[in-house]
């Protein structure tokens, strides 16, 4: 299903982290790899993207979604999921996360974003109208402002 323009600012940034997945997972089956170095780029992450990401989505994106019955158990899911992924990215911020447990990281990570893709928005697709669509558009654009240039698109976007 084509994503709908007002949810693809999220899929960018889905994107990145899937990116960030691929390489953690290619490093690791090299079996070379810098830990404190991954887990601070796994830190930067969350600070200047991820975490504004989770935040909008629970302000914004989530209340609406659950409005429509079909959506609420797994938008219940995607909250527990957030819950145990903001506590993974706390231990690479600590410099918790050892070998056992970044595959563990890596594979909850692309599978939470693939779920939100896959069931959540295209869920929302099916369910929502246009306008109520837009409407949560523009509201993850004022909340999402606060990410890193890089990762905006621009205001007149046509996607």
């Amino acid at each position: 299903m084509l994503r709908d323009r007002n949810l693809v600012p999220l899929s960018r940034q889905h994107q990145h982290v899937l990116a960030l997945c691929v390489r953690l997972d290619r490093a690791l089956q090299t079996g070379k790899m810098e830990l404190s170095v991954w887990q601070a780029e796994i830190h930067q992450h969350f600070d200047q993207e991820i975490s504004i990401h989770f935040a909008a989505e629970e302000k914004e994106l989530f209340p609406v979604a659950a409005r429509f019955s079909e959506l609420q158990p797994l938008v219940q899911e995607l909250l527990s999921e957030h819950t145990v992924l903001r506590e993974l990215f706390a231990r690479a911020a600590h410099g918790q996360l050892d070998l056992k447990t970044l595959p563990i990281f890596v594979e909850k990570l692309a599978h939470h974003i693939r779920k939100e893709e896959r069931q959540l928005f295209e869920g929302m697709q099916r369910v929502m109208s246009a306008e109520e669509l837009a409407a949560v558009g523009a509201a993850l654009d004022r909340e999402l402002e606060r990410t890193t240039k890089a990762c905006m698109l621009p205001k007149n976007r046509k996607d």
